[in-house]
Parts: structure tokens; sequence; C-alpha cells
């Protein structure tokens, strides 16, 4: 990694989908990840510089501990399959709570595209095929991004995917905008899971959205 320094990332939410493609894009890069889940248990973690460790990512002091020596932190966190998705806001408090007490500044948040606005001038959330049952989790994570708001203290990027966030290919192309939903050329609003990844290791190494909600897409 020519001019680029390695980093030791505390990861959290590193058992899902977008967590293991995040930790693989980062140990590809040569970065020191340790990966935190509830259980500890994170498959795939044979990478030398992967650690996978339990914790409780609503729990500042768990999370300070853990963050702890650590350059940054990166959260793939999301509340569930069977949880009240305003676990979010908890989460973002403990989190940034913790990065505080550890002493880490920076923190890339994986966020969501509700708020994003679009042609219109009104939030995808708002907008008329927006389907009902994503909303809880829209709101939540739009609660969460106001609440991100507030830490002025910390080097925060809320970084937000397209519409439409799949497993896929690794292309390495990608696009962003600041607050407004990305589309392509025939209004289309999608990235695959691995270029998201892609694109939350670029604003670790080089960051362009600090204090941002910074939208990624093709």
């Amino acid at each position: 990694m020519v001019g680029v320094r390695e980093m030791d990332v505390l990861l959290l939410g590193a058992s899902g989908r977008i967590g293991h493609r995040i930790a693989d894009e980062l140990l590809a890069r040569g970065h020191r990840v340790t990966g935190v889940s509830r259980s500890g248990e994170i498959a795939d973690g044979n990478d030398s510089d992967f650690v996978a460790v339990a914790g409780d990512a609503t729990d500042a002091g768990d999370v300070a501990k853990l963050a702890t020596g650590h350059d940054a932190i990166a959260s793939a966190l999301g509340p569930g399959d069977d949880a009240d998705p305003d676990v979010l806001t908890t989460m973002v408090r403990a989190v940034t709570e913790g990065a505080r007490r550890a002493g880490v500044a920076r923190l890339v948040w994986t966020g969501g595209a509700g708020g994003l606005e679009v042609e219109s001038g009104t939030r995808l959330i708002e907008t008329e095929d927006f389907p009902e049952e994503w909303k809880p989790v829209a709101s939540a994570a739009i609660d969460a991004l106001d609440v991100l708001r507030e830490a002025d203290d910390l080097d925060w990027t809320y970084l937000a995917p397209a519409a439409l966030i799949e497993p896929g290919e690794r292309t390495g192309e990608y696009r962003t905008a600041e607050g407004e939903l990305v589309t392509d050329e025939g209004g289309e609003s999608y990235i695959t899971m691995e270029d998201f990844a892609v694109a939350l290791a670029d604003e670790l190494e080089d960051p362009q959205g600090i204090h941002t909600y910074l939208a990624t897409g093709y």
C-alpha cells in the first residue's frame, strides 16, 4: 500500500453480510481488523491480521474497551431481524461515547439511504415507491444520523449505500454524493456490497466526507 498508512480498525457488526465484506476489503489492503459480533464467532476469520471478539455495541463501556488502541472504528451494525429498529440510536450513542472514552476520533458508520434527497427535493423514504415494510428501519437510521450529527468532537462519516444493495461483483468503481441519492443514467440506484466495502475502505484511508451524509452508488 504505497502512501497509505496501515491502520488498526475496530469493525462493529463484522459477522453480517456487509460487515464481512468490509473486513475482507480492509484485510486485502493490509490493515489489521478486530471484528466484533455478539457471539464473537465470525466465519472465515482466518487471516492473521483479523481477530474476532465478542462485544455489545449498545454498551459504551464495552465499545471503549474494545476500541482502545485502534486508529478507527467502522460500523456495519444493523438492528437484526427480530430487534426493535430504534436500537440503532442506542447503538450510535454507545459507539460515539465509547469512541470518546477510547480516544478514537475516526468513525465511519454504515447508514441508510432513506434520508437521502431525490430529484424532487424530497427524501427517498417519502417517495411513493419506497416499500412500507422498510420504513421502520429507514426511519430509525435517519434518527441515528441525527444523533451522530451531535458528535462534533468526532471525525464521523455516515456512509449510505444506494437504494438497493446486494451481494455481487467487486468492480472497484462507484460514485459519491453529499446528501443526495446516487443514481445511474437510467435512474436506478444500486451498488454491490463488495463495492460498498471498497467505498468504506477508501473513506477510512482518504477521508472525503467528515461530518457528512455521504451516499454511494454507480
